[in-house]
């Protein structure tokens, strides 16, 4: 694909983002009715408008490419381009009048054999409630409303703030609350927002050093992966090995933090004892042993 190419995606789906952006707002002032699609997963009907709106400017501007959206849409998912759709990602938090949702658009060009994942060749994030438009495009950066941005400069976990989420479903049959109380004592802080793609958009611009959670969709995933490897950062399963779409990890660092992230992976998952965590004093000996060696 050329730049052009992914230009051509990126401006037009920057501008569909930015109308259901403003049909979330809407719905946001006014309240919305709620369902339940399992036993905690809800649904509402900004979900389903906002994904019609997309789905509908989608087929108008390039009628020939498949869409998979969150809320039910498969269409021409044989073609070369795919688009993944999560017309509101934060959905709980929506519903409760938590000001943290977006709307995320990633565009797959598949591979040949379409048994594997081809690449994400642009991406868009955007946030209503702060105006905020995330974007990029195979090969030429991560931007945030125009000024490039990249990932953090932190250099070990115990100083970075790092962030995670927890699945709406099935909480009992989810492990990540060890991970959390782990990485809790030994970084700066953990923050759960509730949305993956901002997670995700926050680790490309470096307001987070690293993000990390299980079983999440490709429609949460796709286009804040390459906002994140647009901007310098890393994104792997906890082994290290490559992300995929259809990852059931998923780790995004500054890339700085990455090896220290996946021993502490590597450790947990082996039931190894962790290193003992450093006193105030030990850290800083760390922090001068490290700043003598530059």
């Amino acid at each position: 694909m050329s730049v052009l190419d992914a230009q051509t995606f990126v401006e037009p789906a920057s501008r569909i983002a930015l109308e259901a952006g403003a049909l979330l707002r809407d719905f946001y002032r006014k309240g919305v009715a709620t369902e339940y699609k399992g036993d905690v997963d809800l649904v509402t009907e900004a979900d389903r408008a906002s994904e019609k709106l997309i789905v509908e400017r989608l087929h108008g501007l390039f009628p020939e490419h498949g869409i998979y959206g969150e809320e039910g849409t498969r269409s021409h998912l044989e073609s070369e381009y795919r688009w993944y759709i999560d017309p509101l990602d934060g959905t709980t938090n929506f519903a409760h009048g938590f000001p943290a949702f977006c709307i995320s658009m990633g565009l797959e060009r598949r591979a040949a054999s379409r048994s594997e994942d081809g690449e994400i060749v642009a991406a868009v994030i955007y946030d209503p409630t702060r105006d905020e438009l995330f974007t990029a495009e195979k090969g030429k950066g991560a931007y945030l409303n125009g000024a490039h941005i990249h990932v953090s400069r932190t250099p070990v976990l115990a100083e970075a703030l790092v962030a995670t989420g927890f699945p709406s479903h099935k909480r009992h049959q989810n492990p990540n609350i060890h991970f959390y109380h782990q990485f809790t004592l030994r970084s700066h802080g953990v923050r759960r927002a509730g949305s993956a793609a901002l997670d995700l958009a926050y680790t490309a611009c470096g307001r987070f050093d690293a993000y990390w959670e299980f079983n999440l969709n490709p429609w949460d995933t796709s286009a804040g992966a390459l906002l994140v490897n647009e901007a310098g950062g890393t994104m792997s399963r906890f082994d290290g090995s490559a992300f995929r779409l259809d990852s059931q990890e998923i780790l995004a660092t500054n890339g700085l933090l990455r090896d220290e992230m996946l021993r502490f992976f590597e450790a947990m998952f082996a039931g190894r004892d962790l290193e003992p965590i450093p006193t105030p004093a030990e850290f800083a000996a760390q922090r001068a042993a490290a700043a003598h060696a530059k």
